[in-house]
């Protein structure tokens, strides 16, 4: 039997400052649990500003790093980064080389994107400790098209770029408004070669049924009520899936990630998809599931036997002085989650340990940038977090115990 191990798991870390020279007790308290884990893993939310350059991609929310804040990761503990996220290809492919030169220098435990889709599709895999870890990451957008990587094909060159699980956003109207939708576009004597003009952010896929409608690039399905889906394509899904089982196959231990940005009206609840797709990565072998994307700690669930973190907000969120979007103290909260493994991959518990970001004195100003790093949330937010969590996961069938201001999820229905 292999020993047993620890895997520590935080929220983003959305990074430009270096933070190996901060003191602060609080922040220290928190580097020594994610150091003292086996594994650490965070997903680096950012691009790289290193030796192949690169350009801006975007007007707003743009960011890039210098390589200096991979040192601050690794100072802080952590070993093992997801990549994949709408941040990778915030400076083209450009950013995306030079982000995979640096984290292979500090050899990090990585993956997610790639010199091309077969290179960004691979899982990471590296001797952590005792153990045979395995990554495998993606990206569901939405996002731009030429942000994800693209094999060479005849005279089209590779691109770099992000690992992606495709998905289609359908939108299904009752009968009224989806007879709205036909007569406007009638109206500007709309035609499919236009709407491929708008298409965003993927080309308007081809449509074979009458009760379907590409509107300037969003899918409107006429249905008897009014709702929103994320499709996941099916040929993706699979590729996805074959890489989790091959790794788990090869004796590793698994952690699949995914980051997406189609959050719910409440981005405190878990979109129904991402549950879907959480669980078919557990049941292709991973060993644990940890999503990013929606700012804020979503529910946790114990799925056979492994941990699925469907949110687990910011760990890091390094902002631009006079950036005012972000004002919610829920942004500000999350959780380090130290996962408990017996030598054959069983989980044994999970212990939470609450952050505030900046700490609970800046929760109430709005100097959103001088928040540089987490300390530990005092008893009082520790407990009110815990028991919020707690009650939000319950549909989950997850069972939290409070104990010594620590939440341990032995057993999930």
């Amino acid at each position: 039997m292999r020993s047993p191990f620890t895997l520590a798991l935080t929220g983003q870390s959305l990074i430009y400052h270096d933070l190996r020279h901060v003191s602060d007790e609080g922040f220290d308290a928190i580097k020594e649990l994610i150091q003292k884990a086996d594994v650490s893993f965070t997903n680096f939310e950012t691009t790289i500003l290193g030796r192949h350059g690169g350009w801006p991609m975007k007007g707003s929310y743009f960011g890039c790093s210098s390589p200096a804040v991979l040192d601050s990761l690794k100072n802080i503990g952590f070993n093992a980064l997801a990549l994949s996220n709408n941040h990778a290809f915030d400076l083209g492919p450009s950013g995306v080389l030079s982000t995979l030169e640096e984290v292979d220098e500090r050899e990090f435990l990585y993956a997610g994107i790639g010199a091309d889709a077969s290179d960004a599709s691979k899982a990471g895999i590296k001797q952590l400790g005792k153990r045979k870890v395995a990554l495998v990451a993606m990206d569901a957008g939405p996002g731009p098209a030429i942000m994800y990587a693209d094999n060479a094909a005849g005279t089209r060159p590779a691109r770099p770029g992000v690992n992606k699980l495709d998905v289609s956003r359908v939108l299904e109207v009752d009968h009224k408004n989806f007879e709205r939708l036909v007569a406007i576009q009638d109206v500007f004597q709309s035609n499919s070669m236009e709407r491929a003009n708008y298409a965003q952010p993927n080309d308007p896929p081809k449509l074979t049924l009458s009760d379907e409608i590409d509107f300037y690039g969003t899918i409107f399905r006429r249905s008897s009520g009014n709702c929103r889906r994320i499709v996941v394509d099916e040929a993706s899904l699979q590729g996805q899936l074959t890489t989790i089982r091959k790794a788990a196959s090869d004796g590793a231990f698994v952690i699949a990630y995914l980051h997406h940005h189609h959050w719910q009206p409440d981005w405190r609840e878990v979109p129904e998809w991402v549950q879907s797709f959480a669980r078919c990565c557990v049941d292709a072998g991973a060993n644990a599931f940890a999503s990013h994307g929606a700012p804020v700690l979503q529910p946790i669930e114990i799925y056979r036997g492994a941990p699925i973190f469907y949110g687990l907000g910011n760990f890091l969120f390094h902002l631009h002085e006079g950036e005012h979007e972000w004002t919610s103290p829920d942004i500000w909260k999350s959780v380090v989650a130290t996962c408990s493994f017996d030598g054959n991959n069983n989980l044994q518990s999970i212990d939470l340990a609450p952050i505030v970001i900046g700490g609970e004195q800046r929760l109430s100003s709005n100097n959103y940038h001088e928040r540089i790093v987490p300390v530990p949330a005092s008893k009082g937010l520790t407990y009110s977090m815990l028991e919020d969590l707690s009650q939000r996961s319950q549909k989950y069938g997850t069972r939290m115990v409070l104990e010594d201001a620590r939440i341990i999820c032995p057993t999930s229905t």
